[in-house]
C-alpha cells in the first residue's frame, strides 16, 4: 500500500480489545489453512511477487477504447396492453424417458379473465422450488406486469422437484437435456411466437444461463439474478471446504417443497399423481441425490475434489455457448459473490452483457432491495426494458445501459464503470507485520518485513459463527437471529491474527478480487487459512468487507487460469483435484494463496484497513471428516519475515474515479 494512505493516530481498537480479552480467555485462532505452491514450496521460491510474465494486467479486462455510456438515464416506462392475466390448467410435459414435468402458463387476459387469443414472446422460469408458491407471491411467481404488457409466461418445476415426476438432479446433464426439450416445447405452443426470454433469481437464474448454453436461437434474452457461476468454487466446496451453512438449508428447502400438494393431478384427471410423485421424490432423495451427495461430502468421497460432477453443473464451464444478451444481478454479500462478475466477464466479449452488483445478501439480491436508488431503476423496470429490447425489438434503451454498476460500501451509493474489474484498477501490496505473543496487534505496511516475526493460533474449527460471513453463507438466516454479528468482525477477530493499518491519509477505493499470500506452518497434518478484510472506524468497530478461505493441502494454483494485475496475483485459480493435493508436513512452512472474494468499497481518510488471518470460517467452510481429523489439536503459525513475507494484493482505483 502506498505510504501516503497512512498517517499516525490513536489505537482506540487496541484499548477496546484489551478490555475484551479477559472475557474471552485468549486471542488464539481456529480452523484450517490453505497452502499454495507454484513450481516450489520453499521460502526462497515464493518470497517475491508472482507474475504472469508480463507487466500488463493479465486479467482480460483491458479498457475498451470505444466510449461507453455510464449513465442510466430516465427509467423506462410502458403502459399495460391488457387489463388482466389468467393461468391455464397445470400441464404435464412428457420428457424423452416418460418423466413428466409440471408447468403453469400465464397469458394476457381481457376484463373478464378470458385468455387473449394470439402468439406472444414467452418469458420462461425453470425452478426447483415448486411453482405452487407463486400462488402466494413467493418464489418463482409469474410476473403479471410482464404478462399485461404482451408476454406469455411459463413456469416449470424441474425433474424431481415441486409437482414434477422423477428424482431431483440439481443442474445435472439430465436437467440440462430436459431444459432443451422444454425450449422445444415452448416454441411449438399456440400461445408462443417462438421467442424466449429466461428470467429468475438464484436457482432460476442458474437454469436461465443453462438454457442459454443450449445454443437454441429461440433464447433471445436472459435476466439472471444472483446466479451461480462455478458450483465447486462459488458455493459447495469453497477453498476445498464443505459449505456447512447454505447447502444443508438449500437441500432441505428443495426436498421439503417437493412434498407440497399442487393441482397438477386434479388438473390432469390423475387423483393419484401427488402420492406417486411424492414417493418418487423421497426415493430419489434417499438413494440418488440428497442423502448420497451430503453423506459423500461428509466422508470425503471423490466429489470432495472438483470433478465432472461439479463442472457439468457450472454455467461458467459453458459460458462461451451463451449468445443471448444477458443481464446479471449480483450482491456484495451474496452466496454467489465470486461467480457473478465472472459470468459477466465470460459473456461481455461475445454478446451484450451488463452487470449490476448491489449491497445484498442472497434474499435481498433476489428482489433488488432498495432500488430504485442513485439513478439505478428498480429491477422490474430494468427487466421490462431488457425483454422489450431483445424479445419485442422495441427501443427501450437497455442496450445502452452502463456495462457495470456496483454499490460501494463506505461510499454508500451505486457507481457505474466501463468494465469489471474497474479499468483503472491497479494492484497494491500490503505486508502483514505480526507481533509475537500479541496476535491482535499486528500492523500493515507498504514495506516488506526486515526482521523475523511470527504469530501462532490454535486450530479450532468453530470460529466464524458470530460474523458477517455466517450471515452471508446462510443466506441471511443467522444475520436475522444474531443481527449484531453480521455488522462487525470484532468478535471473530478475537481468535485470529489481526493486522491493522494506521489511519489512512486519503481515501482508498477497492474494486475487484483480492489475494492473501500467507506464509504459515502447522503442527498438524493440514489446516485452513482464512483471510478477512474489514475497515475500522473511530469507534473501533471492524466493518466487514469480504473474506476468503483455503485448505492448505488444496492450495496449489494454476497460473494460466489465475488473474494477475500489473504483475501481482489478485485471483488465484486452484484446481482442487486429487493430483494437485499437497502433503503438509508439520512445522514446515508453506505459502497459502487465498482467494478473497471480490468487493467494491471506499475506505475514507482517517479510517483503517484491517486484514485478519485465521484457521476457521464456520459455517462457510468445514473440512470433510477425514481432513478435519488431520487438522484438529494443531496450531498454525503465520510468518512475517524477509524470506516469508505474508501479504495481501488488493486492486485499488483512484478515488476520483468514483
Amino acid at each position: 500500500m502506498p505510504s501516503s494512505f497512512l498517517r499516525p493516530g490513536p489505537w482506540l481498537l487496541a484499548s477496546l480489545l484489551c478490555i475484551a480479552l479477559p472475557l474471552t480467555g485468549c486471542g488464539g485462532g481456529g480452523g484450517s489453512a490453505a497452502t499454495v505452491s507454484n513450481n516450489s514450496n520453499t521460502p526462497e521460491a515464493n518470497a517475491g511477487n508472482d507474475t504472469n510474465g508480463s507487466n500488463g494486467d493479465g486479467s482480460g479486462s483491458a479498457e475498451d477504447p470505444a466510449p461507453r455510456n455510464l449513465s442510466w438515464g430516465e427509467p423506462y416506462q410502458r403502459d399495460e396492453q391488457y387489463p388482466n392475466t389468467v393461468d391455464l390448467p397445470q400441464q404435464l410435459i412428457t420428457m424423452r424417458d416418460g418423466i413428466r414435468l409440471a408447468a403453469t402458463v400465464t397469458l394476457p387476459a381481457d376484463d373478464n379473465g378470458n385468455a387473449i387469443d394470439g402468439q406472444f414472446p414467452v418469458i420462461a422460469t425453470f425452478t426447483g422450488y415448486n411453482q405452487a408458491l407463486g400462488a402466494i407471491g413467493a418464489i418463482g411467481a409469474a410476473d403479471p406486469a410482464l404478462v399485461k404488457r404482451g408476454y406469455a409466461y411459463i413456469i416449470v418445476d424441474l425433474r424431481g422437484t415441486g409437482a414434477s415426476e422423477g428424482s431431483w438432479q440439481a443442474f445435472s446433464q439430465i436437467d440440462q437435456d430436459d431444459i432443451g426439450e422444454l425450449l422445444n416445447y415452448i416454441k411449438t405452443q399456440p400461445w408462443s411466437n417462438g421467442s424466449i426470454g429466461m428470467n429468475g433469481a438464484s436457482y432460476m437464474g442458474i437454469t436461465g444461463l443453462l438454457a442459454g448454453a443450449r445454443e437454441d436461437p429461440a433464447v433471445k434474452a436472459i435476466f439472471a439474478i444472483v446466479p451461480m457461476g462455478d458450483a465447486y468454487r462459488d458455493i459447495v466446496f469453497t477453498g476445498g471446504q464443505i459449505n456447512a451453512g447454505f447447502i444443508p438449508l438449500w437441500v432441505t428447502l428443495v426436498t421439503g417443497l417437493g412434498i407440497i400438494p399442487t393441482p397438477a393431478g386434479l388438473d390432469n384427471n390423475e387423483p393419484g399423481y401427488y402420492l406417486n410423485t411424492t414417493l418418487q421424490h423421497l426415493q430419489g432423495a434417499l438413494t440418488e441425490f440428497q442423502v448420497p451427495v451430503v453423506a459423500g461430502a461428509l466422508i470425503g468421497d471423490e466429489n470432495k475434489y472438483d470433478t465432472e460432477f461439479w463442472r457439468v453443473r457450472s454455467p461458467l464451464e459453458q459460458i462461451d455457448k451463451i449468445t443471448a444478451p444477458t443481464f446479471v444481478v449480483g450482491g456484495l454479500n451474496d452466496i454467489f459473490q465470486r461467480g457473478e462478475p465472472l459470468i459477466y466477464e465470460g459473456l461481455k466479449d461475445h454478446t451484450t452483457a451488463k452487470l449490476l452488483i448491489g449491497p445484498w445478501e442472497h434474499l435481498d439480491g433476489s428482489s433488488g432491495a432498495g432500488l430504485p436508488a442513485d439513478g439505478v431503476p428498480a429491477l422490474s423496470t430494468i427487466r421490462l426494458a431488457w425483454f422489450d429490447q431483445y424479445l419485442k425489438g422495441m427501443d427501450s434503451g437497455a442496450g445502452d445501459y452502463p456495462p457495470v454498476t456496483q454499490y460501494y460500501t463506505g461510499e454508500e451509493r451505486y457507481v457505474t464503470a466501463a468494465d469489471w474489474p474497474h479499468p483503472e484498477a491497479k494492484a497494491e501490496t500490503f505486508f502483514l507485520h505480526g507481533q509475537p505473543g500479541a496476535p491482535l496487534f499486528g500492523s500493515i505496511s507498504p514495506s516488506a518485513p526486515v526482521t523475523n516475526k511470527q504469530t501462532s493460533l490454535l486450530q479450532t474449527p468453530v470460529n466464524g459463527l458470530c460474523s458477517a460471513s455466517a450471515s452471508q453463507w446462510t443466506a441471511g438466516v443467522l444475520g436475522l437471529i444474531l443481527p449484531p454479528c453480521s455488522a462487525q468482525d470484532n468478535v471473530v477477530n478475537l481468535l485470529e491474527a489481526v493486522y491493522t493499518s494506521e489511519p489512512l491519509e486519503k481515501d482508498m477505493a477497492i474494486n475487484g478480487p483480492i489475494t492473501g499470500q500467507i506464509w504459515a506452518s502447522t503442527t498438524a497434518l493440514d489446516t485452513n487459512v482464512t483471510v478477512r478484510v474489514s475497515v475500522v472506524g473511530d469507534n473501533g468497530i471492524a466493518r466487514p468487507l469480504t473474506h476468503g478461505i483455503q485448505m492448505a493441502s488444496m492450495s496449489a494454483f494454476d497460473a494460466s487460469k489465475s488473474r494477475f494485475m500489473n504483475g501481482k496475483l489478485v485471483q488465484p485459480w486452484h484446481p482442487f483435484t486429487e493430483a494437485s493435493q499437497k502433503t503438509i508436513t508439520p512445522l514446515q512452512p508453506f505459502r497459502a494463496d487465498v482467494e478473497v472474494f471480490p468487493t467494491s468499497a471506499r475506505i475514507k481518510a482517517g479510517e483503517k484497513l484491517r486484514i485478519s488471518v485465521g484457521t476457521s470460517d464456520l459455517p462457510h467452510g468445514l473440512s470433510p471428516i477425514p481432513d478435519l481429523l488431520t487438522s484438529l489439536l494443531g496450531a498454525m503459525t503465520v510468518y512475517s519475515t524477509p524470506a516469508m513475507p505474508s501479504r495481501v494484493n488488493i486492486p485499488l482505483v483512484p478515488a476520483s474515479a468514483l
